[in-house]
């Protein structure tokens, strides 16, 4: 017999080229140089990676002052600026650089408008990693726009050209409207040479956009310091979702969330390994909802390489 329960399962989902970058780099420093390795912030946004890579003998640290002098230390996928490089470079750390490339655009975007002696309005969260990263390739050059409150009330430099950046994770249509406002003041202000946020980030909301009208539920698996995860529950919401959730394990879930629910949407943020998606639909399964469709924005094909100061020591290790 025939629920009438089902489950649409966004596509795509899950880990970014970027992610899957940065976890790899850390197990293959595990395997390269043994534990412990250590890492500055998270590698990721996402609970269940940072638990399982200490598990395997990473240690996480909030500073390079942290990391013990002469050491290895791999900065995370969010970038950091030129100071903690300097920090690094004082202890005699060996770094490994895991900074998404897409988040390395945008810093060589804020250093080439520094140069030209352009202010750069940086769209973004106040205080997240990336962000704080980013606006740090031109101290005192940078005004951070924090929303769309931040967009009407910034105030640059007079006399200053102008051109406005974004953060890479950002909710596209939010980033737009930021955008407009800014205009609207400033007609003068330029665009960045290419767009900004980031294409997964871009294909998971998509994706969600196209779900979340037909979702009486639309369940989000990501971290709560995930950007681009808590995007998305937005995004369910505003695009006609009528309850979403961010959870980063099934054993969140409250069965109650599914009373009166016939259309369940799932997504997953971009630093959100498979396995914890399934047990999501294992766990829908147990209430009856074992209709499951695909519903597929676009398909994702990009890969990045290792960082190269670690490929060339797998190569030297003969480990390639």
């Amino acid at each position: 017999m025939d629920s009438g329960k089902r489950v649409l399962l966004a596509a795509p989902r899950g880990y970014c080229a970027g992610v899957d970058r940065a976890v790899i780099t850390v197990e293959k420093a595990l395997e390269a140089y043994g534990a412990p390795v250590y890492v500055r912030k998270e590698i990721v946004h996402n609970k269940h990676v940072v638990s399982t890579l200490e598990q395997k003998g990473v240690i996480f640290v909030n500073e390079t002052d942290e990391v013990p002098e002469g050491k290895t230390v791999i900065f995370s996928a969010h970038g950091v600026s030129p100071a903690v490089h300097e920090q690094a470079a004082a202890r005699s750390l060996k770094t490994i650089d895991a900074t998404c490339p897409l988040v390395t655009k945008v810093h060589h975007e804020v250093r080439r408008f520094a140069n030209e002696e352009t202010e750069i309005l940086l769209i973004g969260h106040e205080g997240h990693e990336e962000v704080e990263g980013t606006a740090g390739e031109a101290v005192g050059k940078v005004k951070i726009v924090d929303g769309l409150h931040g967009a009407r009330t910034v105030q640059p430099t007079p006399g200053k050209k102008l051109v406005w950046l974004s953060q890479t994770t950002l909710s596209v249509d939010e980033t737009l409207e930021a955008v407009a406002i800014l205009r609207q003041r400033f007609p003068e202000i330029q665009d960045p040479p290419s767009d900004d946020i980031c294409y997964a980030t871009q294909n998971r909301q998509e994706a969600i956009k196209a779900i979340a009208p037909q979702a009486d539920l639309v369940l989000v698996v990501g971290s709560t310091n995930s950007s681009n995860s808590v995007r998305l529950v937005e995004v369910a919401l505003e695009y006609g979702a009528k309850k979403a959730y961010l959870i980063d394990y099934a054993s969140e879930a409250k069965d109650e969330w599914l009373v009166g629910v016939k259309t369940v949407g799932l997504t997953s943020g971009a630093s959100v390994p498979e396995i914890l998606v399934r047990t999501v639909l294992d766990w829908l399964s147990l209430h009856g909802f074992s209709d499951v469709e695909e519903i597929s924005a676009t398909t994702e094909s990009l890969l990045f390489s290792l960082p190269q100061e670690l490929r060339r020591d797998l190569k030297a290790m003969g480990k390639a």
